[in-house]
């Protein structure tokens, strides 16, 4: 069988992709002298790319799956199968002008003043293609612009009709451009500190992205990478699935135990099992995490030698399973 070439990211998604991957049962090493490493599956073939180049070269077939930021998806419009949100490096797109322009709160508050005073609005943006419809599903640049695109500029080609409005393909800094080279920028942002830092202020979120598991639709359709393909899905939700579980292990008495498992939500049903002594039994089930401090008062009222443990994945294999039924 032909190895599947697995796309993972550079920069700011890498730390927790590889803690990710690592968590999932994988042994990666040499990530930090190669763009090549080296993984404990030998049908698998890793390379790093740079997560804006890993949606287009697995929507054409360079790369079988990959991990990304959904914002890249949705720049490149790569024809790609997002299998799994990893939940992870969530950030927001948004748009930022300097923080002394108190007047300015809004994209429609920037369009109608530099409208008013007659001036070119320059954004600066690693988001080109986002930036543009973005401006244009606004209600103000309707009004003002029409239909019109806004120029958009690239060190290789310049398009759209629009002057009045122009996009600056940023490579990175960006938040250095305002106030002499943009008048505003679209940026990812994951806590605000460094558009602090450099004097702005975030007038709208224009979207959200989290770090998503893709493939090529073609690979999904041949039966043998397909099945490599679904176990990387199936390790990598595991991790997704684990982190928000909890695996509790609890003792109760026979009369205390219908009440318990009435009360015990549980992934599936719990298994119980007869303790030495008949009048005990022991307990064990996942449960949601975040339902775990809304249950202990009825743990401890019902059960002892409560034990908890953080799975370090929950895998569907179920789920999986009815996902390869439908693409077949």
């Amino acid at each position: 069988m032909e190895k599947v070439r697995f796309a993972i990211p550079k920069g700011h998604l890498a730390e927790a992709t590889f803690q990710t991957l690592e968590r999932a049962g994988y042994v990666i090493s040499g990530e930090e002298r190669t763009y090549r490493p080296t993984i404990n599956d030998p049908m698998i073939e890793l390379k790093i790319l740079r997560p804006q180049e890993i949606p287009i070269f697995v929507g054409d077939g360079l790369q079988d799956v990959g991990i990304t930021g959904f914002d890249w998806i949705r720049e490149t419009c790569a024809d790609v199968d997002i299998l799994l949100d990893l939940e992870y490096s969530k950030v927001q797109l948004v748009l930022a002008v300097p923080k002394p322009w108190t007047r300015i709160c809004s994209l429609s508050d920037l369009l109608d003043e530099f409208s008013r005073e007659g001036k070119p609005l320059r954004i600066s943006a690693e988001y080109p293609k986002l930036s543009a419809e973005y401006l244009k599903s606004s209600l103000v640049y309707r009004r003002l612009y029409g239909d019109q695109d806004p120029v958009i500029v690239t060190p290789w080609w310049k398009k759209g009709a629009n002057k009045r409005v122009v996009i600056y393909l940023s490579f990175g800094a960006t938040e250095a451009k305002p106030p002499e080279d943009a008048d505003a920028i679209v940026e990812v942002a994951e806590t605000g500190t460094t558009l602090e830092q450099n004097n702005l202020k975030v007038v709208e979120t224009m979207m959200e992205s989290t770090a998503v598991l893709i493939a090529n639709k073609n690979s999904l359709r041949d039966p043998l990478k397909r099945e490599k393909i679904h176990d990387i899905l199936t390790l990598l939700k595991g991790v997704v699935d684990g982190r928000k579980k909890l695996h509790i292990f609890v003792n109760v008495s026979k009369e205390k135990l219908s009440e318990l498992l009435e009360r015990l939500p549980a992934l599936k049903r719990p298994t119980i099992s007869p303790l030495s002594d008949k009048n005990w039994y022991s307990v064990n089930t996942v449960i949601e995490r975040d339902r775990f401090l809304e249950l202990l008062p009825t743990l401890r009222r019902l059960a002892q030698g409560l034990v908890v443990y953080e799975p370090r994945q929950v895998l569907p294999l179920d789920e999986i399973t009815s996902g390869e039924e439908k693409v077949e």
